[in-house]
């Protein structure tokens, strides 16, 4: 590795250890010329995952777009943010290891509604709504009827 300030091409790694979120190695490292330290950061070469949208078209996966879904859902829900980052953090790791290059949403859409319906039963219902696009009453009501079977929900 190139030292920043001298430019020497040669330098030892004085300490590893990963990050906090675990994806990538923190590592200080030791100019062999000017003795100077600096950081450098490794992490897995990984491939873009494209998503197939409704209409057809793709664009790259989003972690990012993900959390903002998955945070309105459980907006003023007892839900942590923690628990939104991992459950975040285990479809993104779903969907990288099912070494697929692309995905449809509506595969995404199936993986959030099955841990969101483990999680909060109302964030489940908020984010059906959206990505279900319940056009009428009747609808929503059906997946509600789904909701209280499962759950063992008392029911009319």
């Amino acid at each position: 590795m190139k030292c920043p300030y001298c430019g020497f091409p040669d330098s030892k790694v004085v300490d590893s250890r990963p990050n906090d979120v675990g994806d990538s190695i923190r590592r200080r490292r030791e100019c062999g010329r000017c003795g100077k330290r600096f950081t450098t950061y490794e992490q897995v070469e990984s491939f873009p995952i494209l998503v197939i949208k409704k209409d057809g078209k793709r664009e790259p996966f989003d972690r990012n777009k993900l959390l903002r879904g998955l945070y309105k859902a459980c907006e003023k829900r007892p839900v942590s943010a923690d628990q939104l980052e991992a459950l975040a953090t285990e479809i993104e790791q779903t969907i990288r290891n099912s070494l697929e290059r692309e995905i449809p949403s509506a595969q995404i859409g199936e993986m959030v509604m099955e841990r969101l319906f483990k999680l909060d039963e109302v964030a489940y219902v908020r984010f059906a709504s959206v990505y279900r696009s319940f056009r009428d009453v009747n609808l929503f009501y059906h997946e509600l009827r789904k909701l209280l079977d499962k759950s063992g929900g008392m029911g009319d």
